[in-house]
Order: C-alpha cells, then structure tokens, then sequence
C-alpha cells in the first residue's frame, strides 16, 4: 500500500540544520531553530494517536480526539492529497465553582490544546468521497477508494484490399 504519515522526525530536524549551516559562520553559531509553529505542530501530530485501516472500497482513519467538541475539529485536503485533521481541547471552565469552593489543581494530566494528524493519501483515494464521523472522542473519517478503470474493449479494423491510399511514395 503506498499509504504513510506525514510527521516530523527529530533526526531529520537535526540533519535539516547541520545542512543550513555555512563554512562562513563561526562555529559559536547556532543554526537556526525551528518556528515555535513548527514544533507545536510536530507536538501535535505526536500526540495525536490514529491508526488507519483498509477496507476493499475505502480507507479508515481513526484518530483519537478526547475531550474536543465537535465544532473544534476541522478537516482540510492540502495539495489535493495530505489530509489535515486538527482539533483543540481547552479546559472545561465552570464558572466561578472552583474559586468558591477553594478548588485547586494539583496536577494536569490530561493534554489540552491542539490536536493535529495529516496523513498522506494513497492514489487510489477518491479525494471527492471523504465522510467523517465523532462519537465518544473518537474521529472516523472514510476516504472512498476510486472505482478502477473499464478495461477497453477491443475494437476492429476494417482491411481494404488495393486501396490507392497506400501506394508507396504518397
């Protein structure tokens, strides 16, 4: 299947900024560093769990989105083949009932904030059959595979005996 993740690998960073940098700089400096977008979406696409499934007639992404509501996720199709699902989990703020009653957290172990996974669709991907799907925290979005081409049917020739046509030298 010729189906991958697009993700961003700490090793290729690190290769990515030895390349950038030129014998004409001091060896004090440092390349430059990724943008803080950059990293908060290779971030994101870390700790956004999925997996992805393959059916005779369609793919399925599954992708973990615990706690966003639904109007919080977005889908997009960049160049016609990375599909881009992103979310953004924010804490529940009950007003006013923590600060009365003296709540206070004593630890955040649920991630909040954005959610991102962008995956890579195969050529046989119908890019106008995606579906999606929220239920209990979990985003299942159907991309249709294309339906494969009518084999061409042989077609016959006619043979004319004599045609001046094919005289040689015309």
């Amino acid at each position: 299947m010729d189906f991958r993740y697009v993700d961003y690998d700490e090793q290729v960073v690190e290769e990515i900024h030895e390349m950038l940098e030129f014998g004409d700089e001091s060896d004090n400096e440092r390349p430059p560093r990724p943008s803080r977008a950059f990293i908060r979406d290779r971030k994101a696409m870390k700790a956004t769990p999925a997996d992805v499934l393959e059916y005779p007639n369609a793919y399925h992404f599954v992708v973990d989105m615990p706690g966003v509501k639904r109007d919080q996720i977005k889908m997009e199709l960049e160049n016609d083949n990375v599909l881009v699902v992103s979310g953004k989990r924010k804490r529940e703020k009950e007003k006013g009932k923590h600060e009365k009653e003296g709540v206070k957290y004593l630890r955040l172990g649920r991630r909040l904030g954005k959610l991102l996974k962008k995956f890579v669709l195969p050529e046989s991907a119908d890019k106008e059959a995606i579906s999606a799907n929220y239920q209990d925290g979990v985003l299942t979005v159907v991309v249709e595979k294309q339906r494969p081409p009518e084999p061409k049917q042989p077609r016959t020739i006619e043979v004319k005996v004599g045609s001046p046509q094919f005289q040689a030298g015309h």
